[in-house]
């Protein structure tokens, strides 16, 4: 019984230490740069499957985006803005993938919503945006709402909105990481450097 009581006191103060770990601001953040590659994690589907995402990104340059869930207006404006750009993205070999910590039931609402025809991904543990250094601890008044559309998963950080434009190696050639979470990339910025990189 011990052992066990110790076990979970050792979790719970792992579960605290990442979370004081993480930036407190969304200014505090460091990302990974360009030139360096994401990091291998398998994340979750809208239908709850499995995904690889290095093996997904081995297939056709892509743009990357993390984005704070679907509850957010600023993200579904965004999102939608996206949609509007993927077929000139498509035609120049780009695919478009999108990730948050929302669970799959949450990220099938959004893409019902939005009418999305490009990949939504959950990250809800926040591995990925960890390793990729744009997570940062939620504020106070998120947590209920990110507890809620993550199934209980997450209640302690936020990804910073993020767009990376990657190779087939998962290397980052392009970045925009925005911690004033109102302002994104316009399509035409991503489009124009997209064409740039794809010659």
């Amino acid at each position: 019984m011990k052992k066990i009581i110790c076990l979970a006191l050792f979790t719970i103060g792992l579960s605290a230490y990442a979370q004081n770990n993480l930036p407190k601001l969304a200014t505090e953040i460091a990302p990974l740069l360009i030139g360096e590659k994401i990091p291998t994690f398998t994340l979750k589907s809208v239908e709850n499957k499995d995904v690889n995402v290095t093996e997904l990104i081995s297939k056709k340059r892509t743009v990357l985006v993390f984005y704070r869930g679907g509850w957010c207006p600023y993200c579904n404006a965004h999102l939608a803005a996206l949609a509007e750009a993927e077929k000139e993205l498509l035609d120049l070999g780009y695919q478009i993938i999108a990730i948050s910590p929302d669970a799959p039931k949450s990220l099938k609402g959004t893409d019902d919503k939005e009418k999305l025809n490009y990949l939504l991904l959950s990250d809800s543990a926040g591995e990925l945006s960890k390793a990729v250094g744009i997570a940062f601890q939620a504020p106070e008044n998120y947590k209920a709402i990110l507890n809620k559309d993550s199934e209980g998963v997450n209640s302690s950080f936020l990804p910073v909105p993020a767009v990376f434009i990657l190779n087939v190696n998962a290397e980052i050639e392009f970045e925009y990481i925005t911690p004033n979470f109102k302002n994104r990339i316009s399509n035409d910025l991503l489009i124009a450097v997209a064409k740039s990189l794809s010659k």
